[in-house]
């Protein structure tokens, strides 16, 4: 089957921007502060798009009734850890969406991270032209892998699921587009495996954010 995809939602950390240098000090930090049980890297790795109120529950699910007071310490923790330009965008991402831009496909940006740290960290690229909305993990009900992310855009904008494509690094990214009724990309350079990414059979797969044009152009 062929279709042409008119439209592009984005997940942010370990799609678009390299962040997890400064999330994972800042999740080890904020472990320590509260006198958290230690977890590994990896373990906290798989946690990067979740938001953060629904953290504590997959490394910590012993520990009753911490989720507000982590999200308020790593944010806190955060402000303090996350210096100008200390995270950057993946190789290519730039250009590549302003490529995107250019041959008319319209974009937005579906994250775990809240409403005020993704518009801040798009501002900051100089981004903010390029997208028709962003949706923070505070601007819904129902995070990831939930559809909302992706129905609240599509309902601001107008855009048929179908034409839209879901790119993430995530499975939960590619379980979100799914459940949406969207084709959908995984990205191999974030935060999680090749392997399982393709445990969810997204519709395409790349290596390199620069392949994404090329790659949906009339296909599916």
């Amino acid at each position: 089957m062929y279709m042409q995809i008119k439209h592009i939602i984005f997940d942010f950390d370990g799609t678009l921007m390299d962040t997890a240098p400064v999330i994972l000090a800042t999740m080890a930090a904020t472990i320590k502060e509260m006198g958290l049980p230690e977890r590994t890297v990896e373990q906290c790795r798989e946690t990067i798009g979740k938001r953060l109120e629904d953290i504590p529950e997959m490394l910590f699910p012993g520990v009753p009734d911490i989720s507000t007071e982590y999200a308020a310490t790593y944010r806190r923790i955060f402000t303090q850890e996350n210096k100008p330009g200390l995270a950057k965008p993946f190789p290519g991402v730039i250009d590549t969406l302003r490529t995107l831009n250019s041959l008319g496909y319209s974009m937005a940006v579906a994250s775990s991270r809240n409403r005020a740290s993704l518009q801040e960290f798009v501002d900051n690229l100089e981004l903010a032209d390029l997208f028709f909305m962003l949706v923070g993990g505070d601007d819904v009900a129902e995070a990831k892998p939930a559809p909302e992310p992706v129905f609240a855009i599509c309902r601001k904008t107008g855009w048929l699921t179908a034409d839209t494509l879901v790119v993430g690094d995530a499975t939960y990214d590619i379980l979100m587009g799914r459940n949406a009724g969207c084709p959908t990309c995984a990205v191999t350079y974030g935060n999680q495996s090749r392997s399982q990414l393709l445990s969810v059979s997204p519709d395409f797969i790349i290596d390199s954010f620069t392949e994404l044009p090329e790659c949906i152009r009339w296909r599916i």
